[in-house]
């Protein structure tokens, strides 16, 4: 039976008094994630400073990046070593250089910067990942948002849109496990993306695989080789793809990756020497050293998994509990979000109530360009920070909020 406004009031007015302290807000990894890579700290040793052919990698130079890393990285993002750099630790930061790159400089294929192109946009398919947005508000670029549609790309929305706008440039892509929603492009979705006819003889597509490895899941599917179907598609320019060790190793002390096109490695690398003379390559032989393969890395996001899927299982029991016929939400197979969907025009006041009693989610319309949810509806939830107990009481106390900030009165 469902719990009448006058409960539901009391429940939160009882939580009140228990002087929460806890955060939902960002997709952190957990302390006992973070102790997996401890051994980085000592790493790679006083004497161990040289690669597989003997340069010393404390000086200057190598600035595509270590090429044992590099190896290692492209069996699992599908990229070949030699297209694929390994650079300094954010991929946050080359994803804004290489749009920067684009606004001053144009990309190869086209006619020139894009600072020059009328009303420049990007499509952001949404509810997405808010550090992708801020790149593009923080520039000056217009976005479009394109809804999921049951759970997929829309399609015939996005190859209109490209085919009529030359404006339009980019498009902000998560194709393992979006952020927030968990989706994973279909192989005929990125068959469909790298061949669509597009008015914009340069339009990219900015190809996050953030959460290419953070399976939950004994199913780990491969990424798809997007470059490759770029090229037999006839368009190998247009994607470029982005990575990062940050959740699978330690954040802020990780690598990221670039990896693309021939022609889209030379570009990068060409403009990045104006900044740089070379990565952190020590911590890039760190991150051998801890790895030291594809399978290394695997195991290591088996690790992450058991530490991590009992907090999504506990979510998604406490929603289905609590929630079931009042919401919807995801329910992934990787990453590190689940997306909830709750009645119209109450997740703003949802989150506030959860605010008010010391329970911070992230903002409402996060996940939408402009911060703005046309249906006020979407929260997002990131589970991994918490301990299991903090996550509990925190999801049953979010719970309450979202059904006083829907309730009828009594």
């Amino acid at each position: 039976m469902s719990e009448t406004r006058s409960e539901l009031q009391r429940r939160y007015d009882s939580l009140r008094e228990s002087n929460l302290t806890l955060d939902l807000t960002r997709g952190k990894p957990s302390p006992q994630q973070l102790d997996l890579s401890n051994a980085l700290l000592a790493l790679p040793g006083v004497d161990d400073y040289r690669d597989a052919s003997g340069t010393d990698l404390r000086n200057y130079g190598g600035t595509d990046g270590l090429l044992e890393l590099r190896a290692i990285f492209g069996e699992l993002l599908a990229v070949p070593a030699a297209q694929l750099l390994a650079l300094g630790n954010a991929s946050l930061a080359i994803m804004h250089d290489t749009v920067v790159n684009a606004l001053l400089h144009g990309v190869p294929g086209g006619s020139g910067a894009w600072r020059d192109v009328p009303d420049l946009a990007f499509l952001c398919p949404v509810p997405g990942y808010d550090r992708h947005f801020t790149i593009c508000e923080s520039l000056g670029i217009r976005m479009i948002p394109v809804p999921f549609v049951d759970g997929r790309l829309d399609l015939e929305t996005i190859a209109r849109l490209v085919a009529e706008d030359p404006a339009i440039r980019g498009m902000w892509c998560v194709p393992m496990y979006s952020n927030p929603t968990g989706v994973t492009y279909t192989v005929a979705e990125v068959e469909a993306l790298v061949a669509m006819p597009t008015a914009a003889p340069d339009f990219r597509l900015f190809w996050d695989n953030a959460y290419a490895v953070h399976h939950l899941t004994d199913d780990e599917p491969a990424v798809i080789d997007v470059l490759g179907a770029a090229a037999a598609a006839g368009h190998p320019d247009r994607p470029i793809v982005f990575a990062s060790t940050s959740k699978i190793t330690l954040p802020g002390a990780g690598v990221a990756f670039l990896g693309g096109s021939p022609d889209n490695v030379a570009w990068y690398r060409r403009h990045s020497a104006a900044q740089t003379i070379g990565p952190d390559k020590l911590n890039q032989l760190r991150h051998v050293r801890l790895l030291e393969s594809a399978d290394g890395v695997r195991r290591q996001m088996r690790a992450h998994r058991a530490i991590v899927e009992p907090r999504f299982a506990a979510v998604l029991a406490i929603l289905e509990r609590r929630l079931a016929g009042a919401a919807t939400w995801s329910r992934p197979t990787g990453g590190y979000f689940i997306s909830l969907d709750v009645a119209p025009r109450t997740a703003s006041a949802a989150i506030s109530l959860a605010r008010e009693i010391g329970v911070a989610v992230t903002p409402a319309g996060s996940t939408y360009p402009h911060g703005n949810d046309p249906l006020d509806s979407n929260i997002r939830i990131a589970p991994t920070f918490p301990s299991l107990a903090e996550l509990e009481a925190a999801i049953d106390a979010l719970c309450t909020c979202v059904l006083l900030a829907s309730a009828p009165a009594d």
